[in-house]
């Protein structure tokens, strides 16, 4: 693939549609630390990524897109060194828990929160490596190790 320093590097990038894309990406670098890459306009859309990889991008309300409702389409996970932490942050900072934080059986510790633009995170710290079958899972197809 070409490097392209105007778009985003990730295979996959969500777009986040938002009511005030300056607020939302001063939100998102103070309660999960993304930084802004690329500023198209002063309110169209913004490329934001996680030192160590992730990206998302911030775009305006327009035609064909709309801030998220309460029947949600998606959610967005964010793997972190300390899930207790980043969520408390988050709370700070305003966004509403959804599901506590706690520990579940795939190695996970995890909480459910809505950020003040409408988008749900899952925000997850890995406990112990937890091959699937030990929770009742398949693995299909292993996974390279970084």
């Amino acid at each position: 693939m070409i490097f392209n320093r105007s778009a985003p590097h990730a295979r996959v990038t969500p777009v986040l549609t938002v009511s005030d894309v300056r607020a939302a990406v001063a939100w998102y670098a103070d309660a999960f630390g993304f930084v802004e890459h690329v500023k198209i306009g002063e309110s169209h859309r913004s490329q934001l990524g996680l030192p160590g990889g992730g990206e998302v991008i911030v775009g305006e309300v327009r035609p064909g897109r709309r801030t998220p409702v309460a029947d949600r389409s998606h959610q967005l996970m964010l793997k972190v060194e300390d899930a207790a932490a980043m969520t408390k942050r988050a709370i700070e900072l305003g966004a509403q828990l959804d599901d506590d934080l706690r520990d579940y059986p795939y190695g996970e510790r995890q909480a459910t929160l809505t950020d003040p633009f409408g988008h749900q995170w899952v925000i997850t710290q890995t406990l112990v490596d937890t091959h699937p079958e030990s929770f009742g899972c398949e693995l299909v197809t292993d996974r390279r190790r970084p």
